[in-house]
């Protein structure tokens, strides 16, 4: 048995849940309003029986034959609504001086009105109607009515006013359970639309034309855009990753083979000097792989905290001294001031490294490097006045979205909410790599700088 939530069964619970409650309410009003309506029927027969007697100068009934013999119109007493009413007539001095039917005879007194008195032994309850002829009071006349029978009649009416809630209530909850899954046949069609949806493909939904799909359908939309932006992204980025390892391997198979042949000492220390760049290279392309694998599990594992750029430029530049000076570079710092952001210091730091790395390796020495912290908007820049990159050349400094080193500091920046640049001050002659990440701390701007 399928015990799954389910929208239909949950709106028919709710639909049938509220029609049963009006029902009941219907019902229990009808009810009552069908007793005191039948009350005041019985109430009004009686004070006009009494009304009509009175104008009459009765001094007695005459045996009356039986309802049976009405002329042939047996069915007659046999009507639903029709009562058994008695009739007692006295005159001023309290001498009963006619009844008919089968009440006792109840106690004379001066009163008039409607009262419910208990008559004979064992006591039966009668309803009574009693009025004086005028103010003269020559006669006194009460109609009585059996009090269950007039509670009989008045149950009858209230249940034909009710009885038709009773067979309603099963036609409407047939009537609303076929409504509600008509009603739901959009909802379904548009389900089976995304069951069967091809997230690889990019096709559009068709939305039914009901005003409430329109959002669903375009956050759906909206979803698989996402998703196949996301997916040519990743796509690009192992295409970027096999074109980057396909030059150091390719040469790493070569030399390989060259070692295995027959070599002078000299061609032999080249080809195993060329067999450890390669491998360093492939090494740095899968380093770069890894950081990008961190920086994803960094942004949902590590909270910010207040970083001081201007202290962290200067670490890292510091790391990096003696390879400037081995390579012939000019690394500098410009950090004149305190700039504190909330931020994952680590994440900042291998983002720094990359640029750091990728300046000192494509560009010639004597080139000036020059690492800068800018406090409004926290920004770090790298920037060199090198000569540019060859063309198609597989250097990750060429620009922005070319190399894996990129795509890292890309990445570190958007999980700062930042954004990073790629600059050409062509009058300067210098390049410019901008993270901009004005995400002020609220601790303040820390000490020292």
């Amino acid at each position: 048995m399928n015990l799954r939530p389910s929208l239909f069964r949950h709106l028919l619970a709710w639909t049938l849940g509220a029609l049963l409650l009006v029902w009941a309410s219907f019902v229990y009003v009808g009810h009552r309003t069908g007793m005191r309506e039948a009350d005041e029927l019985t109430d009004g027969h009686l004070a006009s029986v009494a009304s009509l007697l009175l104008t009459q100068k009765v001094s007695d009934f005459a045996p009356a034959p039986g309802a049976a013999a009405f002329g042939g119109m047996d069915k007659l007493r046999a009507h639903d609504y029709q009562q058994s009413l008695s009739v007692v007539i006295w005159d001023g001095g309290g001498r009963v001086i006619a009844r008919t039917g089968e009440a006792p005879t109840p106690a004379f007194s001066d009163r008039e009105g409607f009262e419910t008195l208990a008559l004979g032994s064992p006591p039966v309850h009668w309803r009574v109607f009693s009025r004086w002829d005028g103010p003269a009071h020559e006669r006194r006349i009460a109609v009585l009515l059996s009090l269950a029978e007039r509670d009989g009649l008045a149950e009858d009416i209230a249940d034909q006013v009710a009885t038709p809630g009773l067979w309603l209530l099963p036609v409407v909850a047939l009537v609303l359970t076929l409504a509600i899954r008509r009603g739901l046949r959009p909802l379904a069609t548009l389900s089976r639309q995304v069951h069967r949806l091809d997230i690889h493909r990019d096709t559009a939904l068709q939305a039914p034309p009901h005003e409430e799909f329109k959002e669903v359908v375009n956050s759906i939309d909206t979803l698989i855009g996402r998703y196949n932006a996301a997916l040519t992204r990743e796509r690009q980025l192992a295409s970027e990753v096999a074109h980057e390892l396909r030059t150091p391997l390719a040469s790493l198979a070569v030399n390989a083979a060259a070692l295995r042949g027959a070599l002078s000492p000299v061609e032999r220390d080249q080809a195993a000097k060329r067999i450890a760049e390669d491998a360093a290279r492939a090494g740095a392309v899968m380093a770069d792989l890894l950081t990008l694998a961190r920086a994803r599990r960094t942004e949902l594992a590590e909270s910010a905290q207040p970083t001081e750029l201007a202290e962290l430029a200067r670490g890292v530049a510091g790391e990096y001294a003696q390879a400037a000076v081995d390579s012939g570079h000019e690394l500098a710092v410009d950090a004149p001031q305190p700039c504190v952001i909330d931020g994952h210091p680590v994440l900042l730091q291998i983002a720094l490294r990359n640029l750091i790395e990728n300046a000192l390796q494509h560009t010639p020495g004597g080139t000036r490097i020059e690492v800068r912290v800018l406090p409004h908007p926290a920004t770090l820049e790298v920037s060199d006045d090198g000569p540019s990159a060859p063309a198609g050349g597989a250097s990750a400094h060429a620009g922005l979205g070319l190399g894996l080193g990129h795509q890292v500091v890309q990445r570190i920046v958007a999980v700062h909410d930042g954004r990073f640049e790629v600059l050409e001050q062509r009058d300067r002659g210098h390049r410019v790599y901008r993270m901009v990440i004005d995400r002020r701390s609220a601790s303040g701007p820390a000490a020292g700088g």
